[in-house]
């Protein structure tokens, strides 16, 4: 079976099984990495860039190593065992229904006035101080949780799978998952995780493009979205999560960015499309919806274009 048709076939499929499944509560493979670099981390760190490039170079280009592996090993055993091994690592790297089902349940809590209840959920989804954010406060940030998650915990990996097959799926989880661990600005991973940080840049940049292309298509706004991408995406401390967050506030129709806290630091960001209205909590049920939409949109894009340059590819030889 050629490769292009194993992408299509196990991409198609294993976010059919994320859809029905969603994450495993025990034993998720992002986990047990996460646990293993974590490992990697305490034999390694020192308050410096190179040993934070080791640090990045050994988890992640392990994690893709192996895959490669093991996509190599299944290769000339028949296109089905490929195609399992494609849909197992598209379910094991993407979370959009998870994403979705703590969004909404946020959002539940918040719509019966639990905020107690919100606040303990909110972790699942973000690292801002739950604490610190009312029912507006919270509601805003799910909404950005949302709209940054779908481009990292689907559309990011969607395209790398299309571009490199397993081990792009499994090397773009496991840079972002590294940047989730150190690429944060701690006195701790200010210089350690330096290297993560810009190399999930890297690797986020064109999932992120596209995710805030898809929102404006499937938002039901194009011009506002457009508005907002063109005029506040720039401000945006991320060069990813700047695109893709005022694209759905455009699309959304709602102002997002302002004042958040993270592990006690408070950082003051630009707002994100202030032509709209401020998040109520009924927005985060069409984040999610938008969510989804993108995301199904993503796996057409995404399988299309590798059907397209396989046929491509096969003409000029």
């Amino acid at each position: 079976m050629r490769s292009d048709h194993v992408f299509a076939y196990g991409a198609t499929a294993g976010l059919a099984a994320d859809l029905i499944l969603a994450d495993p509560r025990r034993g998720h493979p992002v986990a047990t990495f996460g646990r293993a670099a974590a490992g990697v981390e305490g034999a390694l760190w020192r308050d410096h860039r190179a040993w934070g490039a080791l640090h990045a170079l050994v988890c992640a280009g392990g994690a893709a190593g192996a895959a490669a592996l093991a996509a190599r090993a299944v290769r000339n055993r028949g296109g089905a065992l490929s195609v399992a091994l494609t849909a197992a690592s598209v379910w094991a790297v993407v979370g959009g229904t998870s994403l979705g089902r703590e969004a909404r349940a946020i959002g539940g809590a918040l719509a019966a006035g639990d905020l107690e209840v919100a606040r303990e959920r909110l972790p699942h989804l973000c690292g801002r101080d739950p604490q610190a954010l009312d029912g507006p406060g919270i509601a805003r940030a799910v909404v950005e949780s949302v709209a940054e998650n779908t481009s990292d915990a689907v559309v990011g990996a969607l395209v790398w799978g299309a571009i490199g097959g397993v081990p792009g799926l499994v090397g773009f989880r496991a840079v972002n998952t590294l940047d989730a661990m150190v690429g944060h600005k701690s006195p701790k991973y200010r210089r350690f995780g330096w290297a993560s940080a810009r190399l999930d840049d890297v690797a986020g940049w064109p999932g992120a493009r596209l995710t805030a292309t898809l929102a404006t298509v499937a938002g039901g706004n194009p011009r506002g979205a457009v508005r907002a991408w063109r005029a506040d995406a720039a401000k945006h401390p991320s060069p990813n999560a700047g695109p893709v967050e005022a694209s759905f506030a455009g699309a959304l129709g709602v102002r997002l960015g302002g004042t958040l806290s993270y592990g006690g630091r408070v950082e003051h960001r630009p707002v994100l499309n202030g032509e709209g209205r401020a998040v109520e909590v009924a927005d985060i049920e069409r984040a999610v919806r938008l969510s989804r939409r993108v995301s199904g949109l993503a796996l057409a894009v995404c399988v299309g274009g590798r059907l397209a340059y396989g046929a491509i590819k096969r003409r000029r030889t």
